[in-house]
């Protein structure tokens, strides 16, 4: 089957070593990657240094475009990711991803989005002194890299937050501890993993395994127009009971689309499950 692309080059956007994540799954469609280095961290930081301008879902497609525009190419791909706790189990570390693939030779942008708990990421606020290795021990140092900046920041418009990142030694953050906790308005510091890909591996992971749905993705053709991405752009909800047959809150059916002729499909869940556990049911488990 021919390449669906006349030009196979696709833009990314990144100042941080992405590509060896994305590269390889989209190679398998004859798809190059050009690293695209423009200044990303303009468009929001981790550390909160600067912050989004805009939704995550907003800034994925911005960054693409970004680099598209500075490269000529009419393929841009890019990711946005957003660490924090997760908002139904507090206690776990949940990571989202975004990946987007923008498609200006088929005039469509495909948006493809990784939830879970595979992430090193955590934030805790220390007094010079305190003990590190339990924080360190969950960041993975030195295999991943920590960052460290002033607890509480009032944020003055003429000085911007400060930062140490990519800090692999203990030593160094034990420094970089008291140096940020003499800056904050409380007299802590915040420590973080670092989440740039290119100092965090198991981001990195995460990466290459959203890039293995792009593929797969941009591999599948509309079953109407034959244009690549055909696939899942949402769900729907009402999976029934296993006892009673009533509705639930889980997926019932995937909604699968084509970003270029908008031909749609309801197709069955990807695992087979037809029915839901009981304990989900409204009725039998009020």
């Amino acid at each position: 089957m021919p390449l669906p692309y006349p030009d196979p080059r696709v833009a990314l956007a990144t100042l941080h070593g992405k590509a060896d994540a994305l590269a390889p799954a989209l190679a398998a469609l004859g798809l190059q990657i050009e690293t695209v280095a423009i200044d990303t961290d303009a468009l929001g930081t981790f550390a909160g240094d600067i912050e989004r301008p805009g939704t995550a879902h907003e800034v994925v497609i911005e960054k693409a475009r970004r680099g598209m525009a500075a490269s000529g190419l009419k393929l841009g791909i890019a990711t946005e990711g957003s660490f924090g706790p997760d908002p139904l189990l507090g206690f776990l570390p949940l990571h989202t991803e975004l990946l987007t693939f923008v498609d200006d030779i088929h005039g469509q942008t495909v948006v493809i989005e990784h939830a879970g708990h595979d992430t090193n990421w955590v934030s805790k606020a220390l007094r010079p002194g305190d003990d590190l290795q339990p924080v360190l021990a969950a960041i993975g140092l030195p295999g991943h890299a920590a960052l460290v900046k002033p607890n509480r920041w009032a944020l003055p418009a003429s000085e911007p937050l400060p930062v140490a990142k990519g800090l692999i030694d203990a030593a160094a953050v034990a420094e970089a501890v008291e140096r940020m906790a003499a800056r904050s308005d409380d007299g802590l510091a915040r420590l973080e993993a670092d989440m740039r890909a290119h100092v965090n591996p198991t981001r990195l992971a995460a990466l290459a395994r959203l890039g293995q749905r792009l593929a797969e993705r941009l591999a599948t053709p509309c079953p109407r127009c034959s244009a690549p991405g055909f696939g899942r752009i949402d769900a729907q909800l009402g999976l029934p009971c296993e006892l009673c047959g009533e509705a639930t809150d889980l997926v019932r059916a995937e909604i699968h689309a084509c970003g270029v002729c908008g031909h749609r499909e309801n197709r069955p869940r990807a695992d087979g499950l037809s029915v839901a556990d009981a304990g989900h049911c409204p009725e039998c488990n009020p």
